[in-house]
């Protein structure tokens, strides 16, 4: 008989993976990581395919899309960026400013519209210049403050390194995430580095990652603007498990089935 995945098992499944090795973690996100690449970036671009993202990584060219070459980038990247944390993930190296800018270079290369690139000057890899700001309630550090704020949040997260207990590990992401998008540091791709970040987080951690799917951003915009509102990570926390879950439920249930044949 299948058990239905909850967040405590899938916890204990990923912990019996044993992962050592950046092979190891490869292996365990074979699927993982072309879902997360696609649901990532369909969240803010509704162009992007499954196929199109399928094909990018596991053929490294795609043969069947239409589509911009902005949004093509924004795939290819999301590639690039995941072979560039690979190696960190399994050496745990902590969250910096720099990698944080790195990342996000790699992430957004190529994909900054005309009005960003040329007339603000805005750069891949550079916080803001300009004074972008997001969500309803137009929430976002000014350019001048965003160095600052990034650092004390890299502060206050620096202390959870050590954590064991899952729960904390998750509602730690959780408020980094939160804070992250409310910070706002770039110009674009503010969602997809944070969401990237927070599953580094998690890693780093002994954790598994997880996908904000795009059929969910309604609920995930919505938890987000409650935080903006009220500094309450509660709502968001929730909904992350949930799509832990969901993340890992179909993995998990191959998992079992494999453990009930020996």
């Amino acid at each position: 008989m299948t058990i239905l995945a909850s967040y405590e098992n899938i916890l204990q499944m990923w912990e019996c993976f044993g992962i050592k090795t950046a092979s190891d973690l490869d292996l365990r996100l074979n699927s993982f990581r072309v879902q997360f690449a696609y649901n990532t970036t369909k969240i803010e671009n509704p162009e992007v395919t499954y196929h199109a993202t399928r094909e990018v990584f596991e053929d490294k060219s795609v043969k069947t899309f239409k589509g911009s070459p902005e949004t093509l980038a924004e795939i290819s990247n999301q590639r690039k960026c995941y072979a560039f944390l690979l190696s960190k993930i399994i050496a745990k190296d902590s969250i910096t400013l720099d990698l944080i800018k790195e990342a996000h270079e790699i992430t957004t290369m190529g994909t900054y519209d005309d009005r960003r690139f040329f007339e603000l000057g805005e750069r891949p890899g550079e916080f803001k210049k300009n004074d972008f700001v997001v969500g309803r309630h137009e929430v976002g550090s000014l350019p001048d403050e965003v160095e600052a704020d990034l650092s004390k949040l890299i502060e206050e997260i620096a202390g959870t390194l050590s954590l064991t207990e899952p729960e904390k590990i998750l509602k730690a992401a959780t408020y980094f995430h939160a804070r992250f998008v409310y910070i706002h540091p770039f110009s674009d791709g503010n969602g997809r580095m944070g969401r990237t970040m927070m599953n580094y987080f998690l890693m780093v951690n002994n954790h598994p990652p997880l996908i904000v799917f795009d059929d969910d951003r309604d609920g995930y915009y919505r938890a987000l603007e409650h935080y903006d509102e009220t500094e309450d990570i509660k709502p968001l926390y929730d909904f992350f498990q949930r799509q832990l879950i969901k993340t890992w439920d179909k993995t998990f249930e191959r998992y079992e089935r494999g453990r009930s044949k020996l």
